[in-house]
C-alpha cells in the first residue's frame, strides 16, 4: 500500500478523480489540492469515500480495498493509490 508523498503531474487519473469530485460531490476545483485532507478540507465522510472509490473502480477497472481506503488521509494519497493500482493493471 502506498501512503507516501509524491509529486504528480496533472495526469488523466488526477483529472478523472477531480472530475468526479467536482461533478458528483460538487466540490470547488480550487479546493482539490494534493494536501487537501479528504475529511477535514473536502468534507468527505466514509460513505463519500466509498462512493468515490466505487466510481473510480467502474471507470478504471481497479479494485480499491475498503481497509486501504480508510487509511487515506489526503487527496494526494488518493491520487497515488489509484495511479499505483492502474499501473499494476
Amino acid at each position: 500500500m502506498f501512503l507516501g508523498k509524491r509529486e504528480f503531474p496533472m495526469s488523466s487519473i488526477t483529472e478523472k478523480i477531480n472530475s468526479i469530485l467536482i461533478e458528483d460531490f460538487e466540490l470547488p476545483a480550487d479546493t482539490l489540492t494534493e494536501d487537501a485532507t479528504l475529511r477535514d478540507d473536502l468534507g468527505l465522510d466514509s460513505l463519500d469515500a466509498i462512493d468515490l472509490a466505487s466510481k473510480l473502480e467502474e471507470q478504471s477497472g481497479i479494485v480499491i480495498e475498503t481497509q486501504v481506503l480508510a487509511e487515506l488521509n489526503t487527496l494526494g494519497d488518493m491520487y497515488a493509490l489509484v495511479e499505483e493500482l492502474v499501473a499494476k493493471g
